[in-house]
């Protein structure tokens, strides 16, 4: 891909780290799917994700505080950390050690739903042109969305009916991703803009299940954190 690879200023321009970056994600990934020491690899996952997002990004998004890709990016990156650090909290012992990393990991996803409704509210045209033109009243889907946000993030700061919230909300990432980003990446399939995206959606669908199923099974473990 042309463009500065991947990595903090200091690291730009080295091929290496970007393969080390690959392998750690297949490795993680490999690690939670078949639940060989998932825990750990999704502490990993988490700090690697969140040290990414205040090295590489954050700088941007103070540099350019009215551009709104590098506030997208962050807190997509601040979400799926959380959901990272939900994942291993809901796979250790229910003893309490771990119940402050779970609603750090918890109020991350809150922050980054509210700052994506506010995108949405403020950028409803442009989320509107995404809509696929055969979906009627396409303003009225971007508007949707943005309060659908809203109403997670408030379910998952207050601590009440989260699994319904999160249940839904991963409903919703998960239509996106056959009705929107499925047929994008079709038609483009050399663009890495649209194959992210298409990740980036599915992956916040995973971590809305996350939230869903860690607070359905251990409802002890949270009321603790709550």
């Amino acid at each position: 891909m042309a463009g500065p690879l991947p990595g903090p200023p200091w690291a730009r321009g080295g091929i290496s780290l970007a393969w080390f970056c690959c392998a750690g994600f297949i490795v993680c990934g490999v690690c939670i799917a078949m639940a060989m020491m998932a825990r750990w690899a999704a502490m990993l996952l988490g700090g690697a994700v969140l040290l990414f997002a205040l090295v590489r990004w954050v700088p941007d998004l103070v540099a350019h505080l009215h551009n709104p890709g590098p506030w997208t990016v962050v807190f997509e990156l601040l979400a799926i950390s959380g959901g990272a650090f939900v994942l291993a909290a809901s796979l250790a012992l229910p003893d309490g050690t771990w119940n402050g990393l779970a609603a750090v990991g918890r109020y991350m996803v809150a922050v980054s739903l509210m700052i994506f409704a506010v995108q949405h509210f403020m950028y409803a045209g442009f989320v509107a042109a995404l809509v696929p033109a055969w979906i009627p009243r396409h303003l009225f889907w971007a508007y949707f969305t943005g309060g659908a946000f809203v109403a997670a993030a408030l379910s998952f700061a207050a601590g009440k009916v989260v699994r319904l919230s999160a249940g839904l909300l991963g409903l919703m990432f998960l239509l996106w991703v056959l009705l929107l980003h499925v047929p994008r990446v079709a038609a483009s399939p050399r663009n890495g803009d649209e194959v992210t995206s298409l990740l980036v959606a599915l992956a916040m669908g995973g971590v809305s299940f996350i939230l869903a199923g860690a607070w359905e099974n251990d409802r002890r473990v949270w009321r603790l954190i709550l």
